[in-house]
């Protein structure tokens, strides 16, 4: 059974970062993936299936909703182990997905302990399955692409973290694009392959600009200045941990190879600057916070607890007179804890 015709990259309608982000990973699957982010019916699948054609033959397979650790994973067959001798090893995705693309969708949604065990695998580029004292490992090798509608849920810190870019799909192209994705997606579904000959010459050009660029990667070096500029920048982000640092400085190389430079450049830092950042990026503390000023009498000072409408002591109430000899009972639920 032959496999369905895919719509091509090169004719996708806008989604610029995007298809930008897919191209640096399929020059350097290393960077670690990419997580997209954004509604329903944005052409987030079409998208990843179009990168499988830039790596060459290698397959696209998507993690079915609702998978079992085994069915990722894989299985062994003990009583094949007992009887025979050796290991008999059933394939999962991760097995299926070796040399191509692995596509989650709504990958929020899968159980944590998966999305680990997912990431770890695509991070070391081998899986490893072990069962009552007998092990098999096997070679999965694959770009992770992941998709996400951040209204149903969130990815914990720690996982969105171990993605390599993370691009965020506006959900409102303007009317102008919205008829030309209409048209594209009417004439392919018309006829898919006079729409893929029609773009035939252009996705060409964009596989052969890919290629190119991942065999010039080995001869850009990772020098020293543009690892200072992208330290300085991690740093002041205030992103936890190096991976940062790392998947930047990877992406930059990659930028680089695209444009077909022999130098890492500023401008390669700058151009995947927030793919590497948007997912980790986090308020740097102040070492030294400024000191608020004495609050002169009868002025009513921001944070000074007491002072009418000030911002320290919210819900407090004025100050009122008590008549001597009086108690006057306050509600605590007004009173500063």
């Amino acid at each position: 059974m032959s496999e369905p015709v895919q719509f091509p990259l090169a004719a996708v309608v806008g989604a610029d970062a995007l298809k930008l982000a897919l191209c640096l990973t399929a020059i350097d699957p290393k960077i670690g993936g990419v997580l997209i982010e954004g509604p329903r019916g944005m052409a987030k699948s079409t998208l990843a299936r179009g990168l499988a054609d830039l790596l060459g033959e290698g397959p696209f397979v998507t993690l079915p909703l609702g998978a079992s650790e085994e069915r990722l994973v894989g299985t062994l067959d003990l009583d094949a182990a007992l009887g025979q001798g050796k290991a008999q090893f059933s394939p999962g995705v991760l097995a299926q997905a070796d040399g191509g693309v692995l596509y989650v969708d709504e990958v929020n949604l899968l159980p944590d302990t998966l999305v680990d065990l997912l990431l770890d695998v695509a991070a070391s580029g081998t899986n490893r399955i072990e069962r009552d004292g007998i092990s098999h490992r096997h070679s999965a090798r694959f770009v992770l692409i992941g998709t996400m509608n951040p209204e149903e849920g969130e990815l914990r810190p720690q996982l969105l973290d171990r993605f390599g870019l993370n691009v965020v799909l506006e959900g409102l192209p303007e009317p102008a694009a919205r008829q030309q994705i209409i048209r594209r997606r009417l004439a392919f579904d018309s006829d898919p392959q006079a729409f893929c000959a029609q773009w035939a010459v252009a996705q060409a050009q964009l596989r052969e600009r890919c290629q190119a660029a991942r065999q010039a990667l080995a001869g850009i070096a990772l020098d020293d200045q543009a690892l200072a500029w992208i330290t300085e920048r991690c740093y002041a982000a205030g992103v936890d941990g190096l991976r940062a640092d790392l998947v930047w400085l990877r992406a930059a190389r990659a930028h680089c190879a695209w444009r077909g430079n022999a130098a890492i450049e500023e401008v390669d830092v700058e151009a995947v600057a927030e793919f590497a950042l948007r997912h980790r990026r986090r308020a740097a503390p102040q070492a030294n916070p400024p000191a608020q000023p004495e609050p002169q009498p009868g002025q009513q000072g921001v944070g000074n607890p007491g002072e009418q409408g000030g911002q320290g002591d919210w819900g407090a109430m004025p100050a009122q007179p008590v008549a001597s000899g009086a108690r006057r009972e306050v509600p605590n639920w007004a009173k500063k804890p």
